[in-house]
């Protein structure tokens, strides 16, 4: 039989989540076809010699504003992020992330939109445009009943489960009871809700009082957001999902004390996941007191915090398996443009400017893999198997794309992570002109990078090569991924009618309790 294979990788040190062992590897038609301690013999169109390096899974990035209207400033300014799908998926591929989740928002100023019509925009805008292969959340902003009856025909039609809820922003927040009825519908769906956690009141009482003071420089924007107003609501997101029995994921979690609140509903055996960003792992708030306005450019929701015992809780968090993933949240605005972040001088008529006009944001999508291999991995604060769980197989399997994505498993997407030998990458000083988003500055500018993807291959194709600088996928190779519910849910029973099943199990027998002894 003269079989012939599309590509081998050669000379790998293959990791997966589990383990890591040298090993070749065969594509054929875009997928993996077998995995072998040699398979040099056989023949191939192409060969790529990893020469001893690292070869991971594609990047699977769960938590990307790509091409979104209306991302909110502290004053819910009408923003959009400066990255479509061709720029924000160019520079994921050359980043190493071979699969992306983008945000489909509703907007409670178009009531008469259904769901349907928010995520046949989404595909408007995506389709024929990714370099890299993509699939959607939805953002709910209005559960009124007819948007909630809507969530069963989500993963069977739309291949979508996830959705987005915020508990801050004037235009996005739901309350308790709206995320009661959100999540309770998205648990029968087999959905898994996303919470932004923070104490919208808090915020709001701060800015308030930061206002009467004139306070209202970059720096500013985190005095408004202490770290207790993200642990009081990630506390009480915890709750909601318990009354409920739902499964949630807590996004870019930013304070240890977060942290802990989680790791406590996790021991007691509640399906709290957590996710957080390189910004938390490796920038202080310091960056917002740059002159010349330049703190603008690290303004983001949660804040940066302030000290190296916050990031080193976080750090904590990674390797004890309280994160599930790390996501880069990447949200882009130029700092120079008419919806950039210097909007907030010109539009304040301060000449200090006003944070709570600055787009809250800053891009991550190229950089995620890169920073958490240096300063994970290289630095020893992760295991390899560790970091392949964090950027990719746990996503993966947290979002209803495993084994298809996120895994080295023969019949699975032959999308792979070739790194460097290490002795063979000369450390980079990381610039803003190294990177492919169409985003005019980096918040790592500076940071020195010990390793980059040297090749990114998505279903089998070289899509970048960092050898010839450049990315060589085409646009509109990447694919819509759909997905189906998460994989770590799968063995959680979902029953027909929530409210009867827990109030004859859970509630009535509190209620049965006499009131005194």
């Amino acid at each position: 039989m003269d079989f012939e294979f599309d590509t081998l990788i050669i000379n790998g040190k293959i990791a997966t989540a589990s383990e890591c062992f040298n090993g070749d590897i065969a594509i054929k038609d875009g997928k993996i076809f077998a995995i072998a301690p040699d398979l040099k013999s056989l023949k191939a169109k192409s060969v790529i010699d990893a020469e001893g390096a690292y070869v991971t899974p594609g990047g699977v990035d769960g938590h990307t504003h790509i091409d979104q209207e209306n991302t909110p400033g502290a004053k819910d300014y009408p923003y959009r992020g400066c990255d479509g799908f061709e720029s924000g998926s160019r520079s994921s591929v050359a980043g190493g992330t071979t699969t992306f989740l983008a945000f489909a928002m509703q907007h409670k100023h178009r009531p008469d939109h259904s769901l349907s019509d928010v995520i046949g925009h989404y595909h408007d805008l995506a389709t024929g445009n990714s370099y890299c292969d993509y699939g959607f959340h939805l953002i709910i902003t209005d559960p009124k009943p007819e948007r909630l009856a809507e969530f069963p025909k989500l993963i069977p039609e739309f291949g979508i489960s996830s959705v987005k809820l915020y508990m801050t922003y004037d235009s996005l927040k739901l309350n308790d009871y709206e995320i009661l009825h959100t999540i309770s519908t998205a648990r029968k769906a087999g959905i898994t809700p996303m919470i932004h956690a923070e104490n919208v009141d808090i915020i709001t009482f701060f800015s308030e009082e930061l206002e009467k003071l004139d306070l209202l420089d970059p720096y500013s924007h985190a005095r408004s957001r202490p770290a207790l107003a993200e642990q009081e609501a990630t506390n009480r997101a915890i709750v909601l999902s318990e009354v409920m029995n739902v499964p949630i994921l807590l996004v870019h979690v930013s304070s240890p004390g977060s942290v802990q609140r989680i790791r406590k509903g996790q021991g007691k055996g509640l399906p709290v996941y957590a996710e957080t960003c390189p910004q938390y792992l490796l920038l202080t708030d310091s960056r917002l007191q740059h002159p010349n306005y330049e703190g603008a450019k690290c303004v983001c929701s949660p804040p940066l915090r302030p000290s190296k015992e916050d990031l080193d809780g976080l750090w904590n968090g990674c390797r004890n398996g309280t994160f599930t993933i790390i996501s880069s949240d990447h949200c882009p605005f130029r700092m120079y443009s008419d919806e950039g972040k210097a909007v907030a001088i010109k539009d304040s008529g301060k000449p200090g400017g006003d944070w709570r006009l600055i787009p809250n944001g800053i891009p991550g999508i190229e950089t995620r893999m890169p920073l958490i291999f240096t300063f994970g991995v290289c630095t020893g604060r992760l295991s390899i198997e560790r970091f392949v769980q964090l950027t990719s197989t746990n996503t993966a399997k947290l979002y209803g794309m495993y084994p298809k994505k996120g895994s080295i498993i023969p019949g699975a997407d032959a999308d792979l992570v070739i790194w460097y030998p290490q002795d063979k990458y000369k450390p980079t000083v990381l610039t803003n002109e190294m990177l492919h988003h169409d985003c005019d500055y980096t918040a790592f500018e500076g940071m020195e990078m010990l390793n980059w993807p040297r090749f990114t291959v998505l279903r089998g194709q070289v899509v970048w090569d960092a050898d010839k600088g450049e990315v060589t996928g085409t646009k509109g190779y990447g694919e819509y991924v759909s997905r189906e519910p998460s994989w770590f849910a799968k063995n959680q029973v979902l029953f027909d009618d929530i409210t009867q099943t827990a109030w004859k199990n859970e509630w009535r027998p509190q209620f049965d309790r006499p009131l005194f002894k």
